[in-house]
């Protein structure tokens, strides 16, 4: 039997945190546990499933780890404890993955696809010049797009607020045509009255979808929301549990869930999830606006899931300033993208290999990375 004998973990830019699970017969796995402007909260909090669960345990039983971990504290759930669970979850099956020498979606039950389409981000907030660079993301291989739909925006906006989301969307709808999905991201900017006239603005221009209309916390508004639109909802990169997308699923308001593979228990919890959606007859699009761990975790779970839509990513997004999601890879073309697609990753575990040395260099030089905080005119905060 083989057991856990040391981890490690890298904060790296631009706003990432990297663990490293070995193992006494030599195996290495990688997870990627982080809440993007916590990297230091949930560092901790790694660190202390490791003492108390993990250090000298068999790595195998993941399962049982998981409920450990989850079940072992009597405060439970909630985006830190979950993010540290989500990157151990994915540095184990990286190592089971590794250990049997299969791809993880293999040990699940095996691929339903080939390949998974992907979209990229052009912004849309700010920077808010949004045409040309969806121009430039199609050009690029991409066929589907997301883009913020506003800035901040007050509980009750102008006509003139309201109509600049609307020409933001028709440029870009103008630049790609009819053939290139948009999503348009709310980002829980919008308070309930005006994401009904929000969706409507939009809905000429038949967006992919909308996400995050409304803030998770007022989730039981989704369905009047939908019911003022045709515009498939999506939401879900904050909730975190089982739990969370239970009453969001039976209520009937969504369509799209967009559960994060490094915040939302890794891949044990989101393969759950997925499950439980697809008895709901709703969609799978999981969150990754992260590096190529959480990415590949994410590939790992859409291969195995049939209602797997579409995978986000974030490589030359306007966050990745100075580092990006290739430059972690030792062999970058395991996410090349040709007409909207990108393979699944063949290679036992997780299917990437980390590029240790640049890791070790790039911690060595990150900053914490932490989210703006807006203000509206009269000095109130803002949702970001």
């Amino acid at each position: 039997m083989s057991e856990i004998t040391d981890y490690e973990l890298f904060a790296v830019p631009p706003r990432w945190l990297f663990l490293r699970v070995e193992t006494s017969d030599g195996r290495v796995g990688w997870g990627e546990p982080v809440v993007e402007g916590r990297v230091r909260t949930v560092e901790t909090a790694v660190e202390e499933l490791f003492e108390q669960h993990l250090l000298g345990a068999d790595p195998a039983p993941i399962e049982d780890h998981w409920q450990a971990m989850y079940r072992g504290g009597f405060y439970r759930g909630g985006p830190i404890l979950m993010s540290a669970i989500a990157g151990v979850d994915q540095a184990l099956w990286d190592l089971k993955g590794k250990q049997l020498g299969a791809p993880v979606y293999e040990l699940l039950g095996g691929p339903v696809r080939d390949r998974m389409q992907v979209y990229g981000w052009i912004g849309g907030d700010r920077p808010s010049d949004v045409a040309d660079a969806a121009r430039e993301r199609v050009e690029s291989g991409l066929d589907a797009l997301k883009m913020n739909a506003t800035a901040e925006f007050r509980r009750i906006e102008t006509p003139a607020a309201v109509a600049a989301a609307g020409d933001r969307l028709a440029a870009v709808r103008e630049a790609v045509g009819p053939e290139v999905g948009i999503g348009v991201d709310f980002h829980g900017r919008v308070a309930k009255p005006m994401a009904k006239r929000l969706v409507s603005a939009l809905e000429p221009h038949e967006p992919m979808f909308v996400e995050e209309p409304v803030l998770p916390e007022h989730d039981d508004h989704l369905p009047e929301i939908a019911d003022h639109t045709t515009i498939p909802i999506a939401t879900g990169e904050r909730h975190y549990t089982r739990e969370d997308f239970r009453p969001v699923l039976e209520a009937s308001g969504v369509d799209v869930i967009q559960p994060d593979l490094s915040h939302a228990g890794g891949i044990t919890e989101c393969r759950k999830i997925a499950s439980m959606a697809a008895a709901h007859d709703v969609a799978l699009a999981p969150h990754c606006p992260l590096g190529p761990i959480a990415l590949a975790s994410c590939l790992q779970v859409d291969a195995c899931s049939h209602n797997a839509l579409i995978q986000e990513q974030s490589l030359g997004i306007h966050y990745n300033e100075g580092s990006d999601v290739l430059d972690y890879l030792a062999d970058p073309s395991v996410f090349e993208y040709s007409d909207g697609y990108v393979d699944l990753p063949a290679e036992p575990g997780l299917g990437i290999e980390i590029d240790e040395e640049h890791v070790r260099e790039q911690a060595d030089a990150v900053d914490d990375w932490h989210n703006p905080v807006w203000r509206h005119d009269d000095g109130s905060v803002a949702e970001w």
